[in-house]
């Protein structure tokens, strides 16, 4: 699964379906400079890192 990731916080969000930008459920990249973000897989980058999936995107998830 396609996600964004904060560079600055360190927190992976899902990419909103069907959006070119980096757009999330959540809506916490809007404010964020696209310079800080990234698209990536999910999955991988969370099980390699100490990257923290965002709890509004994730149920699992612990960021904000």
């Amino acid at each position: 699964m396609d996600g964004i990731l904060n560079e600055a916080t360190n927190t992976v969000h899902k990419k909103e379906p069907g959006t070119v930008a980096f757009q999330t459920p959540c809506g916490i990249t809007y404010n964020v400079p696209e310079d800080q973000l990234r698209q990536t897989e999910i999955e991988g980058l969370v099980a390699t890192t100490t990257t923290t999936k965002c709890g509004r995107c994730f149920d699992d998830g612990g960021g904000y």
